[in-house]
């Protein structure tokens, strides 16, 4: 590694963050990824990769790896829980726009195992695991971050330019005075694992699918080796409650009755959140990722969001790395801080809206709407390239 300040340093080492290192040392820059944990996470989490982001992830040699360990997904579903299919999207649709005209469903792990043998095994990269970031500052020509051992020593880092992606409760956020307003879901999201077959439980179903309700919405995932279950839960309802197996096997008999007790292989229940920090950007320190936004999961649009902002970054940076005015840096903010709110949130927010309808006249015409969209195939495009987060990047580049 070059001089200790000669670097940037990023903290927080999931997606993104792993991300954002990679993409610096193939450009040249020297990083360091500053993670509080032991290990890297090997929890299932976020599992839809969206086509750019393969492409991104091309860039690095790391796409084809994915798609290999993962299941190739060309169509996705809204569905309605009694009457079945509502619409069908076909993202073959995407052929000639990306080089992967799919939905890729890989567990999240995969991703940072790869990103992680990069890092490594790069001669300007360092993960430093088991460093706790405390404080971050910064003076007109460096930046610093104060952070905790396991072992209670207090170590300092030096750097060029500070990158944070550490993640919803980010104390690279707090530092630099961004503000985090938003709402709350009103539900709990309950996520579980399971080997049942639902493919061959439920005519028709694709592997991707989001299935209205006006009582209980849900969304099927499938991955190689699972299904994953999402379902909306009462918040009064303590995570006890919510957890414990015979209420678990209570809700996926409800889904699909099966004759032999489910396996559930993981579960998880949270609150989920639709936040977007005031700013990306404090003189040479940046955010990305669930420290500068954060929003529900249907779509598959959070961890993808937080990719495309650390390429962006990476792409700002390199070039004020080299000698371009750091007001460059601003250009990242209005582009990816206008995606957070008008294209993610949006989105993700308008997908629950159609899956919790409750009202029977406001449910048909989100499923005539639906059927008419894949029903013409300009509007069908149109929507399979919004919905696949392309559009949105293509119109970042007339944000100046």
């Amino acid at each position: 590694m070059p001089d200790e300040r000669d670097v940037v340093l990023v903290i927080g080492a999931g997606p993104v963050g792993l991300v954002a290192t990679a993409s610096l040392i193939s450009h040249g820059i020297p990083a360091k990824l500053i993670e509080a944990t032991e290990d890297l996470a090997q929890d299932l989490r976020a599992s839809t990769f969206h086509p750019p982001t393969l492409d991104f992830l091309n860039k690095l040699g790391i796409a084809k790896k994915l798609v290999e360990q993962g299941l190739i997904c060309r169509t996705w579903q809204f569905r309605d829980r009694k009457n079945g299919t509502i619409a069908t999207f076909d993202v073959s649709l995407l052929e000639g726009e990306t080089d992967f005209p799919f939905r890729l469903q890989c567990e999240q792990w995969k991703l940072t195992a790869a990103l992680r043998d990069y890092i490594e095994k790069h001669p300007d990269g360092e993960l430093i695991t088991n460093t706790k970031a405390e404080m971050v500052g910064q003076n007109d020509k460096s930046v610093w971050v104060s952070a905790k051992k396991v072992d209670g020593s207090v170590k300092k880092f030096k750097g060029r330019f500070l990158i944070g992606t550490d993640g919803a409760r980010s104390i690279v956020r707090k530092s630099i005075g961004a503000k985090f307003d938003g709402m709350t879901i009103p539900e709990i999201f309950l996520v579980l694992s399971t080997n049942f077959h639902y493919e061959k439980a439920i005519s028709d179903l694709a592997n991707i699918a989001y299935i209205s309700d006006p009582n209980e919405w849900l969304v099927l995932l499938r991955t190689l080796s699972l299904w994953r279950v999402l379902l909306p839960t009462n918040p009064d309802h303590t995570e006890d409650f919510i957890m414990a197996p015979e209420n678990v096997e209570k809700r996926l008999q409800a889904v699909v009755p099966s004759s032999a007790p489910y396996e559930v292989v993981h579960k998880t229940a949270y609150k989920v959140h639709e936040r977007v920090a005031s700013k990306y950007v404090e003189g040479r320190i940046f955010l990305a990722g669930d420290a500068a936004h954060i929003n529900n999961p249907l779509g598959g649009m959070g961890m993808n969001g937080g990719i495309h902002d650390a390429v962006n970054l990476v792409e700002k940076l390199t070039k004020v790395w080299h000698g371009a005015p750091l007001e460059t840096m601003g250009r990242y903010e209005r582009q990816r801080r206008k995606v957070a709110i008008e294209t993610v949130q949006t989105q993700a927010l308008k997908n629950r809206a159609i899956l919790n309808a409750k009202d029977a006249t406001q449910r048909l015409a989100y499923h005539s709407e639906l059927r008419e969209i894949v029903s013409d195939r300009k509007k069908h495009k149109e929507y399979v390239m919004k919905s696949a987060m392309i559009t949105s990047l293509r119109e970042l580049e007339k944000v100046d």
